[in-house]
């Protein structure tokens, strides 16, 4: 980390880093950035397994539901994005008193959009299950583990937004080590509160048997305390970003509206994506509850894939916003194209195990023979598209550190809904949920071509308002 944050201060000191110093300075970023995003999945692979545990009902019943907690947590995830993205390109500008305002804007905002979407969600999640097209059995359970989701909605955001903050700084360690923690919190909390009782070495310990509330319970517990440790260290221990005594804190219209260019389209893009996954979710759900199973546990197995093209991507978007505000146009550029073909190369590898492990990636997450078949079969076909979706996630990582995202929104808003979609009702009645996951892999294919045209363009890497351009 200290090598890395020393190649962070020469940049911004001016001195040009070579190929290798920047692969080394973007290689620490990522990792603990990856460790953070692969934690957050395990999380999510250890509500299914355990739940899984209690039958197929269980894990369709979340799974009903997770295209929903998708769409609430990327509409708050651009709310502060258009704060972090601006934080890093001042920190690169040498302007820390002005990135630090920016983060108090951004944590301010983000609470109260985030608090007025949790009471929206709390007020729907009783109908959400009836409107997705869940049967009967599978609708109390679904509106109660969306009902926690919703009242911890909050706590889940401040805590991913201050984790953004600090990596917009150049410290992804942190981060990563306290979304570990919360992953291992995770476990502890849902053995309590998802089962009547479990097993610790000899002991033998009760439990509160909440079953698929529990596992919502115990996963929003988790975030709490992560998000406690989290907050304290941003304000209190931070280098850059803790808050200093005398200096006044206040809203700056033009950084908001600023915030609100960048985020609309990020906003967009999510609500597109999500919107289309609740509508897949509608064209997977009449296939039955193992396909509803399958599906659920098979998307929750394959993040933990393509997770580490999102550290990479976090990563990039952090250093790109920096050298943007420092005006460095060749090395943000170099920066860009080292990032994505790192973010492709992980995937691809990612692609292999996913093809050869699948029949264990999805059988420690369930018990039925059913769903672990069907999931293999999808799975497999998945595995073909990772490693231009690599392409996809981190080359849009690196178009927001630059501050472009309306297109990458359209392009996401193109390829969901007149590519995945339109195939997905042609080739569902034929080939069941296998075809849902061929009209998958045929769109984020498509999706990796088109970001890899937008990010040649290089339009992301003009400097920002501000900045001395240093080069050209």
């Amino acid at each position: 980390m200290r090598e890395n944050r020393d190649h962070l201060k020469q940049l911004r000191e001016g001195a040009e880093l070579s190929t290798g110093e920047l692969c080394t300075m973007i290689a620490a970023l990522s990792v603990p950035a990856i460790m953070a995003q692969v934690s957050t999945i395990l999380m999510q692979y250890i509500d299914a397994s355990m739940v899984g545990r209690l039958g197929a009902g269980g894990s369709a019943a979340i799974g009903l539901v997770s295209s929903t907690t998708w769409l609430f947590g990327g509409i708050a995830m651009a709310a502060g994005m258009g704060f972090s993205v601006q934080c890093a390109q001042r920190i690169g500008a040498c302007d820390e008193a002005d990135a630090r305002n920016l983060m108090r804007q951004g944590m301010r905002l983000t609470l109260f959009c985030t608090a007025l979407m949790g009471l929206i969600g709390a007020a729907c999640a009783g109908r959400l299950p009836l409107w997705l097209g869940g049967g009967e059995s599978l609708r109390r359970d679904a509106g109660r583990y969306f009902l926690i989701f919703a009242l911890f909605f909050p706590v889940e955001r401040l805590n991913f937004l201050g984790g953004s903050f600090l990596q917009a700084s150049g410290n992804m360690v942190v981060p990563g080590f306290l979304h570990v923690l919360m992953c291992a919190l995770d476990v502890v909390f849902n053995a309590f509160l998802i089962f009547p009782g479990f097993r610790l070495g000899p002991l033998s310990l009760p439990g509160a048997g909440m079953g698929v509330a529990g596992a919502a319970l115990g996963t929003g517990l988790a975030r709490l305390c992560s998000m406690i440790l989290m907050l304290g260290y941003l304000y209190f221990r931070s280098p850059v970003l803790r808050l200093r005594a005398g200096e006044r804190f206040r809203f700056r219209k033009a950084q908001i509206l600023t915030a609100l260019r960048i985020a609309l389209p990020v906003a967009v893009e999510n609500v597109v994506m999500n919107t289309a996954q609740i509508a897949s979710t509608r064209i997977v759900a009449p296939l039955g509850t193992v396909a509803v199973a399958a599906n659920s546990l098979s998307v929750t197995a394959e993040s933990l894939c393509y997770m580490p093209g999102y550290g990479i991507a976090s990563a990039a978007t952090a250093v790109v916003g920096q050298c943007v505000g420092m005006g460095r146009v060749r090395t943000t550029r170099r920066i860009g194209w080292i990032t994505t073909l790192l973010g492709m190369g992980v995937m691809t590898l990612s692609g292999i195990l996913l093809y050869l492990g699948a029949p264990q990636m999805i059988g420690i997450l369930t018990p039925d023979p059913g769903v672990v078949e069907l999931g293999t079969r999808i799975l497999r076909i998945e595995a073909f598209a990772e490693p231009l979706f690599g392409a996809s996630i981190v080359a849009n990582g690196v178009l927001r550190g630059g501050g472009d995202t309306m297109v990458p929104a359209c392009i996401c808003l193109g390829t969901m809904w007149l590519i995945r979609i339109p195939l997905a009702l042609v080739l569902s009645p034929r080939m069941g949920l296998a075809g849902i996951w061929l009209a998958m892999c045929i769109e984020l294919c498509a999706r990796g071509i088109f970001f890899l045209f937008r990010q040649a363009r290089g339009a992301y890497a003009r400097p920002a308002a501000g900045a001395d351009r240093r080069e050209k």
